[in-house]
């Protein structure tokens, strides 16, 4: 083997030694941030973005323009845009926040991926590139969980353990 494929076989093999921690910790945070900014933009009376520093701390409300928002450009069927535009607007600040904390991350990311399937099949049909990075993102923390940065984390330190070769009932 020539030289410089010995050195790029073992630059690969450093990238085995990133941490799944630090990899779920910025699918959640960024997963989280793209939620809650879509979910910030349906309402007034309560502005948090960590990011540009502005803090309105109220009791939130839908914007006025969010139901027509869900009735003329979203359109989802069997829903009425006033039931649609609560559910994603709570749905949008609810998950986010349990993400980030990595509190039932797994049904969070599931909630998420859930949201994002009705947008790329039901709202925007051509923004898959996208929607396929959310999904990918989503879909990891649901097969891998959130890492040990995370309250599920802590959560589970304090859970028994069975004993190994224990019967279970």
């Amino acid at each position: 083997m020539s030289t410089w494929l010995n050195r790029i076989m073992a630059l690969e093999a450093h990238f085995q030694r990133i941490p799944h921690t630090v990899i779920a910790f910025i699918a959640r945070f960024s997963l989280a941030a793209v939620f809650w900014q879509s979910g910030q933009s349906k309402i007034e009376g309560l502005a948090i973005n960590i990011v540009n520093g502005e803090w309105l701390l109220g009791w939130p409300r839908l914007g006025e323009n969010t139901i027509a928002l869900f009735a003329e450009e979203y359109r989802l069927p069997l829903l009425s845009p006033e039931l649609a535009a609560y559910l994603a607007t709570v749905g949008e600040h609810v998950l986010p926040i349990l993400l980030l904390l990595g509190l039932f991350t797994r049904w969070a990311a599931l909630g998420l991926l859930g949201m994002t399937l009705v947008i790329q099949l039901l709202v925007y049909p051509n923004a898959w590139m996208v929607h396929g990075l959310w999904a990918t993102g989503l879909l990891y923390l649901m097969v891998h969980g959130p890492g040990c940065i995370s309250v599920d984390a802590w959560l589970r330190r304090g859970l028994p353990r069975p004993a190994p070769n224990t019967p279970r009932a």
